[in-house]
């Protein structure tokens, strides 16, 4: 049973895994996106996101300890110079993982991209486009700005029904009462009077 145990080992040995995700964290820092199995990305996105905060913290003591994980100058170089410039507003959730529809072709694993927030521009001019649209609040409908506080639309239409039925038959009343004497067709003001 696994009650309690949240690591995912990935079936390697601790420094195969540590060596594993050093590498691919570096990977994702120098190249912004990096394609994975969905269980490896997971594991990565508990490895790097830690790194991607102190990198905001531009010391000695960060860099030192970003360096003994990573290993890498120019990774270092590349985090704490132009990535920890646009992470530097965001409180925590530095990477996406977008699931791939495909798997991989040997073993069936479910594919992913994992990538760093900030860097996606297709995702970033889709917000910035939704952000300068305003949105409009929709009016209610004609029927119930007709009805009145305590009635319900059903009743408003079913009193002005028999309303237009009674001037239909007052209009056609007057109309064939001067036809049947013989006179000229008479306007309904004048049988009104």
């Amino acid at each position: 049973m696994r009650h309690g145990k949240t690591i995912n080992h990935l079936g390697r040995t601790a420094s195969h895994r540590n060596a594993m995700l050093s590498n691919m964290a570096s990977s994702l820092i120098m190249y912004k996106r990096v394609t994975t199995t969905v269980a490896k990305a997971k594991a990565l996105r508990k490895f790097v996101e830690p790194l991607l905060t102190k990198a905001k913290n531009d010391t000695t003591h960060s860099r030192r300890l970003v360096f003994s994980v990573l290993q890498s100058k120019e990774t270092l170089k590349e985090l704490f110079g132009e990535v920890a410039a646009k992470i530097g507003t965001r409180p925590g959730g530095y990477t996406r993982i977008i699931k791939l529809s495909d798997t991989r072709l040997g073993d069936n694993a479910e594919m992913c991209i994992i990538e760093l927030v900030d860097y996606n521009e297709v995702l970033l001019e889709a917000k910035s486009a939704g952000e300068a649209k305003t949105t409009t609040r929709r009016s209610r409908s004609k029927k119930k700005a007709t009805a009145g506080e305590g009635e319900s639309s059903a009743e408003v239409v079913a009193e002005k029904k028999p309303a237009a039925k009674k001037a239909t038959t007052e209009e056609a009343a007057t109309e064939e009462a001067p036809k049947a004497e013989g006179e000229a067709p008479a306007t309904t003001e004048e049988a009104a009077s």
